[in-house]
Parts: structure tokens; C-alpha cells; sequence
């Protein structure tokens, strides 16, 4: 496991849901950092008061208006994330019956979600179920593998991701080192 500036604070947290730091589930995961400078995302692009470091939302700006401009209407429908609230995630899949091994397919434990970063979102756009695999199915996916990278969004969870997670067509992060022309 990498070591973020919380590691003790990730650790407490695993261990509430009874993982170690050496849990086999950990081993192709990343660890991140909370961001702390988060800004709102502005309408007409979140109208959910969600969160993203100033550099993303203005990215997020970018990539929204020039899909809009195609055609292509994205919605955010998920950014920042604290460990506390992936935590709370997790919680309340076990209390709704699930298996923590089945979950993590799914959701990153505390400590080791993109979400952490303030760089990533999870899109989706209207009359579309959120955060399912039919977003894939879309004009606006079809638009943002045509051309998120112009703007430095990539999709993280392909299909047969090496982190191990299901097909997430809906989860992009944003690195300024991704951008192309």
C-alpha cells in the first residue's frame, strides 16, 4: 500500500471493515490523498453542489461545454468523495446484505478511490440509469471516447482493468498530463 499523508486514518477505517493493509484486494490498488482546495461545479454543468479541485471543475467545464456543443448532454453525477464517505458506502451495502468481497468489485475501500482526489467523476446523462453499464450504450460515451482526451478525462475502469474493478463506463479522472490534441 502507498503511504498518503492518512495512512493511520486508512488503516483505522480498513480495519473497521475487518481488511490489513496487506488485504489481497489492496495489491493492485492505489492509495490517495484527500484533496482539500475543492471548488463547486457550477451550473449548467452540476446543479448537486458537487465538488472537484478548481483545475478539474474548470476541465469538467471545458469537456461538458464542448460535448453539449455536439449534441452529447453529460451530467455529473458524483465527484469529490471523503474517506469517511466511501466508508459509509461500504457500510451500507453490508447492512443491505452484501458480502465486503463482492462490494469491492464495485467501490474502493477508504483511502483508495479516485474520488479522493477531486479529479474524478462519475457522468451520466438524462433519461440513462446512474452508474450502470448501459451508459456505455449512449451517444455521450460514444462522444467522450471520440474526444475526453482532448480535454485530459480518462476512463479508469475499462472493461478487464488491472485494478480488478467491474466495467465502470461512467468513471473518468481527470490529469493534465492526459491531454491531447
Amino acid at each position: 500500500m502507498a503511504a498518503p499523508a492518512n495512512l493511520a486514518r486508512i488503516s483505522r477505517m480498513l480495519a473497521e471493515l475487518g481488511m490489513t493493509p496487506s488485504h489481497p484486494r489492496l495489491v493492485r490498488l492505489v492509495a490517495f490523498d484527500e484533496a482539500t482546495e475543492l471548488v463547486p461545479v457550477r451550473r449548467p454543468f452540476s446543479d448537486r453542489g458537487h465538488l472537484l479541485t478548481e483545475a478539474a471543475a474548470a476541465a469538467w467545464a471545458r469537456l461538458a461545454g464542448a460535448a453539449a456543443a455536439d449534441g452529447a448532454a453529460l451530467e455529473l453525477i458524483s465527484g469529490f468523495r471523503s474517506y469517511g464517505y466511501q466508508l459509509d458506502l461500504i457500510r451500507r451495502q453490508r447492512e443491505a446484505g452484501r458480502v465486503l468481497d463482492e462490494i469491492l468489485q464495485s467501490v474502493a475501500p477508504p483511502g483508495f478511490s479516485e474520488h479522493h482526489t477531486g479529479e474524478a467523476a462519475d457522468l451520466g446523462v438524462p433519461g440513462c440509469s446512474d452508474l450502470t453499464a448501459s451508459f456505455a450504450d449512449t451517444a455521450a460515451f460514444r462522444w467522450l471516447e471520440a474526444n475526453a482526451r482532448r480535454f485530459g478525462w480518462t476512463m479508469s475502469y475499462p472493461p478487464g482493468n488491472e485494478s480488478g474493478y467491474v466495467y465502470e463506463p461512467w468513471h473518468w479522472k481527470w490529469n493534465p498530463q492526459n491531454v491531447t490534441p
